[in-house]
């Protein structure tokens, strides 16, 4: 491994389900080393985790019943950065909607409603503003997207789509409705991956000072 290497962020992706190449490439893209994750001894000498988009009950099933799910709870409880797409946004929230119980990570304070702006047939594209990335806006693949319904103190709210909640952060966290990975637009996961290095304090004061909303 060359020097250059060591100081590239370790950014595993929970290889369960879903895009996991994509976001592989993504994240190479900007810069981060790479590794998959399918059992919880694969979490070690990570720096950040992505969890990626799917269908969140298989995932907290699959994951549950082998140990990874609360592997990766204690991880990210400790502290360890995640990025959430889709159902990744899913599983990082403390409470879902309108829906029956499922195995969550959470953590997040953030109830979200999944499948909320339709089904499958219901997927679509479209332009999303992300003011804390500037312009242009992000292209949003909305794929049996949840959104977030209420979010917490802690959380600030990162864009929104047809007045609902489609991103968000908290000190570790970032999640977002749709697939960046499935577009050549990096900056969400350029925005994660400078998070892993310590990225810029100027990123830390606008977290401090921005949009928020409070829990319902």
């Amino acid at each position: 491994m060359s020097a250059d290497d060591l100081t590239r962020p370790r950014v595993g992706v929970l290889a369960v389900q879903g895009a996991v190449s994509e976001h592989e490439a993504a994240l190479a893209d900007v810069g981060a080393r790479t590794s998959r994750v399918r059992r919880s001894d694969e979490l070690d000498g990570l720096d950040g985790l992505v969890i990626p988009g799917g269908e969140s009950t298989t995932f907290g099933l699959v994951a549950g019943e082998s140990g990874l799910l609360d592997a990766v709870r204690e991880r990210i409880d400790a502290g360890m950065p995640v990025f959430g797409t889709c159902a990744g946004l899913i599983m990082l929230a403390d409470g879902i909607a309108g829906g029956g119980p499922q195995p969550l990570v959470g953590g997040m304070d953030i109830t979200v409603r999944r499948n909320a702006f339709g089904r499958q047939r219901a997927s679509f594209e479209a332009d999303v503003d992300v003011p804390a990335l500037g312009d242009p806006p992000m292209r949003g693949i909305f794929i049996r997207a949840p959104w977030i319904e209420a979010a917490g103190p802690s959380v600030e709210v990162l864009a929104e789509h047809a007045g609902h909640i489609v991103a968000a952060r908290d000190r570790t966290r970032i999640v977002c409705a749709f697939h960046p990975e499935l577009t050549g637009d990096r900056r969400l996961h350029r925005m994660f991956v400078e998070g892993l290095r310590g990225g810029s304090a100027a990123a830390d004061e606008e977290h401090k000072g921005g949009t928020r909303v409070g829990a319902q």
